[in-house]
């Protein structure tokens, strides 16, 4: 009798096979594509893509190829890297359902997280973000202000404590993660992750910073999910994963649990709430109107076809503190480091702040969104170091990929579209694009707010970059853009009205390090092992 391993090898192999076959026997449409050689047979650029040192190969593939570029992923399959506009047009907004998700990308996150919007696709997916939208608008942001004013105000006495009790330097990025996810916390969940104080130890909020970091480090791994899943029946991997002598496979198992048996903890605490009546709801951070609790009675009332199983909301809680702790801490540690390193530029924000508020009172929602240079210093720093730099999609059927410039083939004949077959692996560069001195100027490179109070170049505004912000990549386009955009930018205005008013942000005098990751983090030096970012903090008394 043929056990069920022996057959998911016997395919597993079959596959790779075939693989080797169409990649080195048949002549793929990519092969007059300009890139790099391959470093490896079988790896390809996937280690050059995804390392933690990876940003002199990201710009050198910018630099000598241009906004495409042939580059190679697991058993010698070509792929494209793009930031060309026209193309990312077709990518993400006008052919988005031909260039899906990967499938491994799809697989991992519903192994590691369930299913939540970053696991799903087509109907599934546009099903789970029409419950969620109304809860990411404008209105309903109004309401969260409030919110994040009062947790900003704890974090503000945690750093005057620390600053005063210490030598006035503090690990920025350790402040910042804690602060997104008790703003995530009481915003989405209607929950208390965090009191602010010094050495509180966070279970949850450990996890979250150890997955993005994790999961690059088992990429090779990530990017080989969907055959060991397709072909392994669940109870086979659960023991394979709880044997297996692979500490970074142990340490993702620890991760995926921590943060399933937390979010199911917080799920159960709503429903319960929900069921004793609304005067339990109000005694609850938030008083009922945090994200999830508006998605859970939204699912109650929602019709049979609509409504969401429990497994999801749950899910849908681990990827929404996932989204919104990382990118939005890394992204703020990365602006206020910015703003020490350019003096000028955090006077200029600190007096604009100050004069929208001189008695120091909290800055309504309105009129704190609008302020001019507070947003050109955050767009520009979202511009130039988008906190997640490139992502990933694979075509589910052939098609002609159109550009807006042709490039020069291998053959030297210009090539104006390329056929691309189904199956191929696509690199989205967001950093790519963002910096592109063809539509942002020979300034491109430079950290600039200025540019965001003049007139953009006439290149941008013919580009037609598809992103839903700013004429940037940042937060993506289409059917798959970030739906927590306004709550992002809204969370990271509330930190730098606060913090700016209150604190001068100077450098440390150790080297800090930006490492590339599924979402960039910080270090001290090039080899540094945790996310770490000492800098000087001094308090500025009205």
């Amino acid at each position: 009798m043929i056990s069920s391993l022996q057959l998911a090898l016997a395919a597993a192999l079959t596959w790779s096979l075939w693989r080797l076959l169409r990649n080195f026997v048949i002549r793929s449409p990519l092969d007059n594509i300009p890139g790099p050689e391959r470093p490896s047979f079988w790896t390809g650029h996937v280690k050059d893509l995804f390392g933690r040192h990876g940003w002199d190969f990201h710009d050198r593939l910018a630099r000598q190829y241009g906004s495409v570029s042939k580059v190679y992923s697991t058993l010698g399959t070509p792929g494209l890297y793009v930031y060309d506009p026209k193309a990312l047009n077709s990518i993400v907004v006008k052919d988005q359902h031909t260039y899906e998700e990967t499938s491994w990308f799809i697989k991992w996150n519903h192994m590691i997280l369930g299913p939540t919007l970053f696991a799903t696709l087509g109907e599934h997916h546009r099903k789970q973000r029409k419950m969620l939208n109304p809860v990411f608008s404008i209105v309903h942001m109004r309401y969260m202000t409030p919110i994040f004013y009062s947790v900003v105000h704890r974090l503000r006495g945690a750093i005057s404590t620390k600053i005063d009790s210490a030598s006035g330097e503090i690990n920025l990025i350790e402040w910042m993660a804690r602060t997104a996810l008790e703003l995530i916390g009481q915003g989405g969940l209607g929950y208390s992750f965090d009191p602010l104080v010094s050495d509180f130890n966070n279970e949850f909020g450990a996890a979250l910073k150890e997955f993005a970091p994790m999961t690059f480090a088992m990429q090779i791994w990530r990017m080989l999910t969907p055959y060991y899943t397709s072909y392994i029946p669940l109870a086979i991997r659960r023991q394979i994963i709880r044997w297996a002598p692979h500490k970074k496979a142990q340490k993702m198992r620890a991760i995926s649990e921590t943060m399933a048996a937390h979010s199911r903890m917080i799920y159960e605490g709503k429903v319960a709430a929900l069921a004793q009546g609304d005067d339990a709801v109000v005694r609850q951070i938030g008083e009922g109107k945090d994200i999830i609790s508006i998605l859970i009675r939204a699912n109650m009332d929602a019709s049979e076809e609509d409504r969401l199983p429990e497994e999801e909301i749950i899910a849908q809680m681990s990827g929404l503190v996932l989204a919104a702790t990382d990118t939005t801490s890394n992204a703020l540690a990365r602006t206020l480091h910015l703003l020490s390193e350019h003096q000028d530029v955090q006077d200029k924000v600190r007096a604009e702040l100050v004069q929208a508020s001189p008695d120091g009172e909290d800055i309504p929602h309105d009129q704190l969104v609008g302020l001019p240079y507070l947003d050109a210093v955050c767009r520009e720093s979202l511009r130039l170091h988008p906190p997640v730099s490139f992502l990933s999609r694979e075509t589910r059927e052939d098609i002609v990929m159109p550009l807006s410039e042709p490039l020069q083939g291998l053959d030297g004949t210009p090539v104006g579209e390329i056929f691309v077959p189904k199956d191929t692996p696509i690199f989205v560069s967001i950093r790519g694009c963002n910096r592109n001195p063809a539509i942002w100027g020979e300034d491109a490179l430079e950290w600039k707010p200025e540019r965001w109070l003049a007139p953009l170049p006439k290149a941008l505004s013919e580009a037609h970059v598809p992103g839903i912000y700013a004429n940037l990549m940042t937060f993506l386009g289409g059917g798959r853009a970030c739906i927590g955009l306004k709550f992002s930018q809204l969370e990271m205005k509330v930190v730098l009205a606060i913090m700016l008013r209150s604190f001068r942000f100077l450098p440390s005098d150790k080297e800090i390090y930006w490492n590339l990751a599924g979402v960039n983090y910080p270090t001290v030096g090039r080899d540094g092992i945790k996310a770490e970012m000492p800098m000087k903090v001094e308090a500025i008394h009205a």
